[in-house]
């Protein structure tokens, strides 16, 4: 009789490490893994949001563990919690949504303190007229408008910078229920100068007899809006010398092919993303204007556009995959035959809206998770899901890099056949073919030792729900490092927002990072290297 099988530093999945109990957790499929602390959950919540089920939790389920997390965070340090709502806001979300909603429990703190916190970050967060109206609807259903809600919505309405509240307030008239003249009023603004105060006379009154001339650049654009809701047939008049946007527009005058044109001349980034089917189906893309293609290139192919922008990846791949099916996926009602340069365009716009620096010299092991609960949770509308996100990172990680290999694991490691040569497209195909099966994240060390596959660094993109192997990974990981390459670091990229890890919290080489973030592959460059530890 021998007790091998128990000293060998091999366990089970469906069972927690000997001696290692109380740092482990049963995640929901029945794997055992170890803790997140509450700032890890906080960011990942923060950066993946939780409006949408995943394969082993509902959204409810979901949002109301984050809502516990931030509210504990909120006891324990209401200062970086302001500072994780600030990171995620800027860019790296997914949207902003989750980071508004925290903004709401912040502050509902207790503290001081809180209250402070939530007071400087608020117009950081909460930038557009749309953000404002999204606060405003949680705000009402969580906690009501006491003194420091009234203060913050004041402060906002009554900014220094008349002319960019005007445009607000002209591009985002109603939201969620709201109104702007239903802010005003609730929040008792003053206008703190004579223009703001034409500007709110407008907004709760509205412009009975239209000033025959303008008198002010600051309200420039609500006369023209005013002109053009009396003479909708000098739409294009109005589009040139107002400069309205496609949502000021588009309710009160007539949208043609010629004004669709005028608009894409001055159309913003998130715009042109969002309408790149329509311009297409009107006919202003086509394959014979390359001077309305090259604007596109130019705008989209910028990687500073697209930082200015706060376009993230995850909205790239949304009109990549959107553009491409010709109007069946996405919430337009039109039908397109899509312009080959524009697929480029957007393959392009998708590597550069990740932020990577040069070749790094170390060999990666990418390691994407396509088992079945990766295909099950759709991480937006029009059903991204998280094995092709998944995808789409690692290959924009490896494509920065001279030595990347990229397999799926499942409760094998399964060859891909993707290579950093593939398009996001072809490498989504490539991968989703295969997303089905159970988990196991050793497989992917197993293999390794097997093929003597000397790794700097396994890059894991899972939602960590590993329970189907005969090991745990960290057990498989320190049994590579013993036969392969002692100094192998390894990093788990989460994508699911649950509170569990892979990551052996003892181990000073191995990390758990929150996807979604634009800046992921970089930072996954920077621990390849040492430079962050």
């Amino acid at each position: 009789m021998s007790y091998k099988f128990y000293t060998q530093n091999k366990t089970p999945q469906t069972r927690s490490i000997p001696g290692r109990e109380t740092e482990m957790i049963q995640g929901r499929s029945g794997g055992w893994m170890f803790k997140t602390d509450i700032w890890t959950v906080l960011r990942r919540c923060l950066l993946l949001g939780t409006a949408q089920s995943t394969y082993y939790a509902g959204k409810h389920e979901l949002t109301s563990e984050f809502i516990d997390v931030v509210r504990s965070a909120i006891e324990q340090n209401s200062a970086q919690v302001a500072q994780e709502i600030l990171y995620a806001s800027d860019g790296r979300s997914i949207n902003n949504s989750a980071p508004i909603l925290a903004l709401v429990l912040l502050s509902m703190g207790e503290t001081p303190e809180a209250k402070r916190a939530f007071t400087e970050i608020f117009p950081q967060v909460v930038r557009t007229g749309s953000h404002f109206y999204e606060w405003m609807s949680y705000t009402k259903s969580m906690r009501g408008f006491g003194k420091v809600v009234r203060e913050a919505g004041k402060a906002w309405l009554s900014r220094d910078d008349v002319k960019g509240l005007t445009y607000q307030l002209l591009k985002y008239q109603q939201r969620q229920g709201f109104s702007h003249r239903d802010a005003l009023r609730l929040f008792h603004v003053k206008p703190p100068t004579e223009n703001h105060d034409r500007l709110f006379q407008w907004v709760t009154q509205g412009w009975d007899n239209l000033p025959k001339q303008i008198d002010s650049d600051v309200l420039a654009q609500i006369w023209w809006y005013e002109w053009l809701k009396r003479n909708p047939n000098q739409t294009h008049r109005a589009i040139q010398q107002g400069r309205l946007t496609h949502e000021m527009v588009a309710p009160v005058g007539n949208m043609d092919q010629k004004a669709w044109q005028l608009l894409f001349e001055e159309m913003p980034i998130g715009a042109m993303l969002r309408n790149l089917g329509s311009l297409t189906q009107l006919g202003v893309l086509n394959a014979d204007h390359k001077k309305n293609l090259e604007r596109v290139a130019s705008v989209l192919n910028n990687a500073e556009h697209l930082r200015k922008g706060r376009i993230h990846p995850i909205d790239v791949l949304k009109a990549l995959k959107t553009y491409k099916s010709g109007g069946q996926l996405g919430r337009s009602q039109k039908t397109w035959t899509p312009v080959s340069r524009v697929n480029h365009i957007l393959e392009q716009a998708l590597e550069l809206s990740f932020n990577v620096l040069s070749a790094t010299e170390q060999v990666f092991l990418h390691a994407i998770d396509v088992s079945g609960s990766m295909s099950y949770y759709s991480v937006d509308s029009i059903g991204l899901t998280c094995c092709e996100i998944a995808t789409v990172m690692a290959l924009a990680t490896a494509k920065a890099e001279k030595y990347s290999k990229i397999r799926g694991f499942a409760t094998e490691f399964r060859d891909l056949k993707i290579t950093s040569r593939d398009s996001f497209g072809e490498a989504i195909a490539k991968a989703t073919d295969q997303n089905f099966g159970g988990t196991d994240a050793s497989v992917a060390y197993e293999w390794a030792i097997k093929q003597r596959f000397k790794a700097d660094l396994f890059c894991f993109w899972t939602d960590c729900e590993s329970w189907a192997g005969r090991q745990h990974p960290s057990q498989a990981l320190a049994l590579y490092r013993r036969k392969v390459n002692p100094n192998a670091k390894a990093i788990y990229i989460s994508l699911a927002p649950y509170n569990i890890s892979l990551v052996d919290p003892q181990d000073p080489l191995s990390w758990d990072i929150a996807g979604f973030d634009p800046g992921t592959p970089r930072l996954i460059q920077m621990l390849a290297t040492g430079e962050v530890r």
